[in-house]
């Protein structure tokens, strides 16, 4: 099979010019204008932006939490991305405390192998961080691909991890040729206010974002900063959220450290406004939770100014009724919210379309810097001989409705209900095969492949 994409607007995260992409197999053959080639199937790109797939770092399909799942599995998860123009996701698995890492590793292997629609990888999750498990991250680098360690400075007796832990493991990681990525919120400070709230009879959405003010965030991020400097270890900030935490990361720079930081679409779009509407206001609750609109004009500036590499979703999707487990106690709200297909959308009708980045900017936030962080460049993430043919046509004057009724997400609800686009995908192509065709998916589950990455010090 071969594929001529011919009169396209390529945008990469450095190039913007029109030409024609010529497809053999999986991956891009040439690039050129009127080429002299032969193909299966002919697509006419003409007035279209021609752009590689969407990589979302930052997503939880299936995941296990707060007693129950979200609602996305591999297959709705990743066909919903496929829908909004992400072609790869890079989704977390948790380590169970007291269990191995690759426990861990085999039991979301389980859940993702022959049921995702679009591509795949794994972040690990380090909840438990001993000389066992240490023993393990050689494997999982070497063996499996997995490249990059997560640890949250939050949810204590869960998750969270102590920062003599958080040493050890950049130790190891750096020697494994890894990067350490965190949850940064202080978890003690925020669990003292939650039960003070509590305490209080305050038990609306609003006190979960009462509980977790700007300060928890700003501090932690400065403290992780400052020990990924001292271990040498390459650090990143996941769903950074506001100006403090922002200037943490700007003040690390000064000292020449290797902090990278992402924001994600719904910080740059929503504000806390939404979590005074009653309990309506679980939709949006999300840890860190939605901030100010300071906050926003923060977070736009540092992507422009090369200090937020990285637009994301943290696509961690609940029903209604999974919700309503709070409905007497915002700390019973499962946290997270959709947003996995239609970030790509989004960040082109709020962002370039109002002028707040480039064309440029908008692919490098969204795939290229992923690609190049996570260790999938060239192979994902740009236009370029060699390079799978992920690739998206996308109409930059499409007008249209986000609505519950039309997307692809596992929710019964919209967290974006009734929010006009223009700009909207119109073709989706996964290595080489067309997966969304004007609104059609026409991959069956099980194409996806799971993609083994890099050592992140090969990339950065």
């Amino acid at each position: 099979m071969s594929i001529l994409i011919k009169n396209g607007h390529i945008v990469t995260g450095s190039d913007n010019y029109t030409g024609d992409i010529f497809i053999e197999g999986e991956t891009i053959s040439a690039i050129g204008t009127d080429l002299p080639v032969s193909a299966t199937e002919t697509i006419d790109a003409t007035g279209l932006l021609v752009f590689p797939g969407a990589i979302d770092p930052h997503v939880h399909l299936e995941m296990p939490f707060m007693g129950t799942f979200s609602s996305d599995d591999y297959e709705s998860g990743t066909r919903a991305a496929l829908h909004g123009g992400t072609t790869t996701v890079i989704d977390f698995i948790l380590q169970k405390q007291g269990n191995s890492l690759y426990d861990a590793y085999n039991e979301w292997s389980g859940r993702a192998n022959n049921n995702a629609v679009g591509d795949y990888g794994f972040h690990m999750a380090v909840t438990d961080f001993n000389e066992n498990t240490a023993r393990e991250i050689r494997d999982l680098v070497e063996k499996e691909g997995i490249t990059s360690f997560k640890i949250f400075m939050a949810y204590k007796g869960a998750l969270m991890i102590d920062d003599k832990q958080m040493v050890g493991l950049m130790n190891e990681v750096k020697q494994q040729g890894g990067m350490v990525t965190v949850h940064a919120t202080n978890g003690d400070m925020i669990d003292f206010l939650i039960a003070k709230h509590r305490a209080e009879g305050k038990m609306a959405p609003l006190y979960h974002y009462l509980s977790q003010p700007e300060v928890t965030e700003a501090e932690a991020s400065e403290r992780f900063a400052g020990i990924a400097g001292y271990t040498g270890c390459p650090g990143y900030i996941v769903h950074m959220t506001c100006e403090g935490a922002l200037n943490a990361v700007r003040a690390n720079n000064a000292k020449n450290q290797k902090v990278f930081a992402e924001t994600c679409i719904q910080y740059l779009l929503l504000d806390a406004s939404l979590y005074e509407k009653d309990f309506d206001g679980a939709k949006w609750v999300m840890s860190p939770p939605l901030r100010e609109k300071k906050d926003q004009a923060a977070l736009w500036a540092g992507i422009n100014q090369g200090l937020v590499q990285v637009v994301a979703t943290d696509h961690c999707p609940f029903k209604w009724e999974q919700k309503l487990m709070g409905k007497d106690d915002f700390s019973k709200i499962p946290n997270g919210h959709p947003a996995i297909e239609h970030r790509v959308e989004l960040l082109y009708s709020e962002g370039v379309r109002k002028g707040k980045i480039t064309l440029n900017k908008f692919v490098e936030v969204l795939s290229t810097n992923p690609a190049k962080i996570f260790g999938m460049h060239p192979r994902k993430g740009c236009i370029a001989p060699g390079s799978d043919a992920d690739i998206v046509l996308f109409d930059p004057n499409y007008q249209h409705t986000l609505s519950v009724k039309t997307h692809h997400m596992n929710t019964d609800y919209s967290a974006y209900e009734g929010w006009e686009l223009t700009g909207k995908v119109k073709t989706v192509l996964l290595r080489g095969k067309v997966a969304i065709d004007d609104n059609v998916c026409l991959l069956e589950k099980g194409y996806g492949r799971y993609i083994k990455r890099n050592k992140v010090s090969q990339m950065i």
